[in-house]
């Protein structure tokens, strides 16, 4: 079962350079955290995410490029937050070591 899925409205539905993702079972840790990598990419125009309810267990994701496909930016994302998170704890890891 996929994690994330396309929230398709009129809106959304006709560009590729803007999209909408829902993530099921995430909230304001990996939506944050998103959205700061993302929003330093140069061709990414608006990037911000809400949790609709805290009784409801997903998060939307918005993504609106200049240039290039929102499912991209995405996917981009995802893959240097990963990197992030290795390198961090990569360095705790050293750090822990040398005590």
């Amino acid at each position: 079962m996929p994690i994330a899925q396309f929230a398709e409205t009129e809106s959304s539905s006709d560009s590729s350079k803007s999209k909408t993702f829902v993530f099921k079972d995430e909230g304001h840790t990996l939506g944050n955290a998103l959205r700061c990598v993302i929003s330093n990419y140069p061709d990414v125009q608006f990037c911000g995410y809400t949790v609709p309810h805290p009784a409801e267990s997903k998060m939307h994701f918005r993504i609106q490029m200049h240039k290039g496909k929102a499912v991209d930016a995405l996917k981009r994302g995802l893959e240097d937050l990963v990197n992030v998170c290795d390198t961090t704890l990569e360095k705790f890891e050293e750090e822990l070591q040398n005590q």
